[in-house]
């Protein structure tokens, strides 16, 4: 049974914020008042459609004591008794407690872990994975920071991706992405294992996280970068280190002025995402039974080149469609891992 008590709450909810936009106020108060009315208005939506096909199959099943009114009846009755629980079902999962970062852009680190050069080949293939999959949902791509291998895999990597629903989206990928193939400096033919980590994080924005002057230190050395007159020669490059943390980061690809704005966001992302871990482990003994608890040691996913297969072990989901997938078709992955995580919230919640 659906909580009626709370949809009448989030309904008057949204009466009395729509009642205050319209009054007007402080542009402050207005921004607020603007996000819970976006958040608010599909949910009450969803409860006016299920609440209007409530009184239809009512309407329904009175008709049917009319002989004249009968056939129709029976004519509408299966369709109404079909769609009912599915709409009740919507509205279950649109009054699960929302996660406050969803909308948010994400800062994406990709980083080789075991397996030397063909694992900084591999970070390579992730990032062209995700940069595709970006492409095909409208999302923005903004290198912060770069590094190369002498043979063109990746050292490291930090984007910035924003768009709609980007952290909702691909918070599911941090972790441990493992790589069985035969790598190209492989002159037996033999089958390789190496891994690369990623990690997700939401944007977080100054006012979200206060970081005191007195908690960094800001050092500035010379770009490394490839080419460029004045590689080596400028100190523009930035190195941020947050003392209380032990939390190191740097910028190397812009001015000065853009590094150290940029380290500062990616800094402040990674106190938010501190934050986030430590509420969820606070929050439920039972969440290790969940997936996208931030855990990085985690290994999550195995791409297996000879047999075309991804598998992630979260959700014991297999597909032999690795091609697609390292073309950035990750969609089915997505909304798989999506589906099993709003599952175990259902069931935690009842």
């Amino acid at each position: 049974m659906l909580p009626t008590d709370k949809l009448a709450q989030i309904e008057s909810r949204f009466e009395y914020v729509e009642a205050k936009l319209n009054a007007g106020g402080a542009p402050s108060e207005i921004a607020e008042l603007s996000r819970e009315y976006t958040n608010l208005r599909p949910v009450v939506s969803q409860i006016a459609e299920w609440r209007q096909s409530l009184a239809d199959l009512a309407e329904a099943e009175a008709m049917l004591a009319d002989p004249e009114m009968r056939a129709l009846a029976e004519e509408e009755l299966p369709g109404l008794k079909a769609r009912i629980p599915e709409m009740e079902q919507a509205l279950r999962l649109a009054l699960l407690p929302k996660d406050a970062d969803d909308a948010k852009p994400a800062i994406l680190e990709i980083r080789p872990g075991t397996g030397g050069d063909e694992a900084s080949l591999f970070a390579a293939d992730l990032a062209r994975m995700y940069q595709r999959h970006a492409e095909r949902m409208g999302w923005s791509w903004e290198v912060l920071e770069e590094q190369h291998s002498d043979l063109g895999g990746i050292k490291e990597l930090t984007v910035r991706i924003a768009g709609e629903g980007v952290f909702a989206r691909l918070k599911y990928e941090s972790g441990v992405h493992r790589v069985q193939r035969v790598p190209t400096t492989e002159a037996q033919g033999r089958i390789h294992t190496s891994a690369a980590t990623v990690a997700v994080l939401p944007e977080a924005e100054e006012v979200e996280i206060d970081i005191p002057a007195s908690d960094i230190r800001i050092d500035t050395m010379r770009s490394s970068g490839a080419g460029g007159q004045h590689v080596n020669t400028t100190d523009s490059a930035v190195r941020i280190t947050h003392l209380p943390t032990g939390i190191i980061i740097t910028s190397s690809m812009k001015s000065q002025h853009q590094n150290r704005a940029t380290a500062m966001a990616v800094l402040r992302a990674r106190l938010h995402d501190m934050e986030r871990e430590r509420i969820d482990s606070a929050r439920s003994a039972d969440r290790k039974s969940q997936i996208g608890s931030g855990d990085r040691s985690e290994r999550i996913r195995t791409y297996n080149f000879p047999q075309g297969r991804m598998t992630d072990h979260r959700i014991n989901l297999t597909l032999y469609s690795l091609a697609q997938i390292m073309e950035g078709g990750l969609t089915e992955t997505i909304d798989a891992l999506t589906a099993h995580d709003q599952a175990a919230k259902l069931a935690e919640a009842e």
